[in-house]
């Protein structure tokens, strides 16, 4: 069952702006050290950047909460990527407790994350799923 869904279009000139103008200060206030060094080691910094934003917005939204809200901060809602290369989240602190709350018992959260980006948009989509305990994803 689907327990919460969320997008977020991001600007990506608006974030390279923020980059310009904030630097490092931007950075470590909205994304994880893991998504900087991701980030930097990338030839398209501010793309990089602006689909992982839209991402943490797309997951708040689906949790019920905005950012920063009911104890979900940006640093909480890590964007990753699996070994397979599909994108996902190490989610922290409030944005955790909150996916456990909206967890159903006997149930666990599977959460499916897409990015994309076609200048100057960033746009991401996030779907989270309950899945009965010993259920495949």
């Amino acid at each position: 069952m689907i327990i919460g869904i969320g997008n977020d279009l991001c600007n990506i000139d608006r974030i390279q702006r923020s980059l310009d103008r904030f630097g490092d200060r931007f950075e470590q206030r909205v994304f994880t050290p893991h998504e900087i060094a991701k980030a930097r080691g990338r030839r398209r910094v501010a793309e990089t950047y602006a689909k992982r934003f839209a991402a943490k917005e797309a997951m708040a939204k689906a949790l019920g909460t905005g950012v920063p809200r009911a104890g979900v901060h940006w640093q909480h809602l890590g964007v990753i990527n699996l070994p397979s290369g599909k994108p996902g989240f190490e989610l922290t602190g409030g944005a955790a407790t909150r996916l456990a709350k909206l967890t159903p018992p006997g149930h666990r959260a599977v959460v499916h994350l897409t990015l994309t980006d076609d200048h100057p948009w960033a746009e991401a989509q996030v779907i989270i799923e309950a899945v009965p305990v010993g259920d495949a994803p």
